[in-house]
């Protein structure tokens, strides 16, 4: 069994994968997460007490520690998805973003160069490091167009920036070092255990609440939403299946404005737990001032992904958000329990759309 060292496995995506590696008994997992707002323990708590499961609490930009980790579990495979992932938070408070995305990923491809260079033939042949990035680094689309592996850069946010910055350095890291590397460009990720200050989870939140639904502008921007148990799959498709030294784009093929994605919540709560006040949780849809440099259109064309490895989406998105809605109406204590019991959802972070 193969040893997987995951940072952020405490976060959106980060827990998804965690749980499908360990309920699969694809690999052991060490998982280091420095438990920021957005990384929560209670996320794995089902599975935290699994054989083949450890975790460690640390910064990436942390080198003794995260070196003293690499020394200690010997891990087969790396895949980072540790980062400061809200557009919102990153308008307001750019350094944190730098920081981490930045200098956490090259302290650690730093880290991960050293290591690769100690192991034996055998183990180096098997070694990858999977660096999980965003589609966001391509900038935004008009009504027409797709992005894929060739895109070139375009980042407006300073969290699309610190993001591109960090995909350049793991290929240069290959380039320059040949520490076996690979990348993946995700579209928007929805499912169970996104933090509650995301889009999804704030409006089933604030309708169950009787509160407004902010919508950005008039909720005209379009992305393509994946379904998170689709995406992690992929992931472990690339770093198992995947030519070292390759990017491969991950969509889920459902482009969407915002507001009907919004509107189609909103309907699948009035049928699923209708309000006792108000005919339909619609009515709480309210617009809003739109968010600085707001992209307007993200679309990913997962054409190579899919010859190469042999991956599509598997679930469609009538049935991946009747199961996030589901999910969230299932699970409202450990949405308290992530918000350490707030129930006002400030404005950083209101409508980010990211992991």
């Amino acid at each position: 069994m193969k040893k997987v060292l995951i940072t952020g496995g405490a976060g959106f995506i980060g827990s998804n994968l965690v749980h499908l590696l360990l309920k699969n008994k694809l690999a052991d997992v060490i998982n280091v997460d420095k438990l920021t707002y957005a990384g929560h323990l209670e996320s794995l708590r089902d599975i935290s007490k699994e054989s083949g499961y450890v975790f460690e609490k640390a910064d990436i930009c942390d080198q003794q520690k995260i070196t003293s980790i690499f020394e200690k579990y010997q891990p087969d495979l790396v895949m980072h998805l540790a980062a400061e992932s809200h557009v919102d938070r990153s308008i307001d408070g750019p350094s944190e973003f730098l920081n981490t995305n930045i200098m956490g990923t090259y302290n650690l491809l730093e880290i991960s160069r050293n290591y690769y260079s100690s192991l034996d033939s055998d183990r180096k042949a098997d070694f990858r490091f999977l660096h999980i990035s965003t589609d966001e680094v391509f900038g935004s689309l008009g009504s027409t167009g797709i992005f894929d592996e060739k895109t070139a850069y375009d980042p407006r946010s300073p969290y699309s920036a610190s993001k591109a910055s960090s995909d350049h350095l793991v290929r240069a890291w290959y380039h320059t070092f040949n520490l076996p590397v690979m990348i993946t460009n995700c579209s928007n990720n929805y499912g169970p255990y996104q933090f509650p200050e995301k889009l999804i989870p704030v409006i089933i939140l604030n309708a169950l609440q009787g509160k407004n639904i902010p919508v950005y502008g008039k909720g005209e921007n379009i992305r393509d939403w994946l379904f998170v148990e689709d995406h992690v799959k992929a992931l472990w498709k690339v770093i198992t299946e995947g030519r070292a030294g390759e990017t491969y784009c991950i969509g889920g093929n459902n482009e969407r404005r915002n507001i009907d994605v919004v509107k189609m919540i909103c309907s699948l709560l009035d049928e699923m737990q209708p309000s006792q006040k108000i005919k339909s949780y619609s009515n709480l849809i309210t617009y809003v001032k739109d968010r600085p440099g707001h992209d307007l259109r993200y679309a990913i064309d997962a054409t190579k992904i899919k010859n190469e490895l042999s991956w599509t989406p598997e679930t469609t998105f009538e049935q991946g958000f009747r199961k996030t809605v589901r999910w969230y109406l299932d699970n409202l204590d450990w949405c308290k329990e992530v918000l350490g019991g707030k129930s006002e959802l400030s404005r950083i972070g209101l409508m980010g759309e990211k992991e």
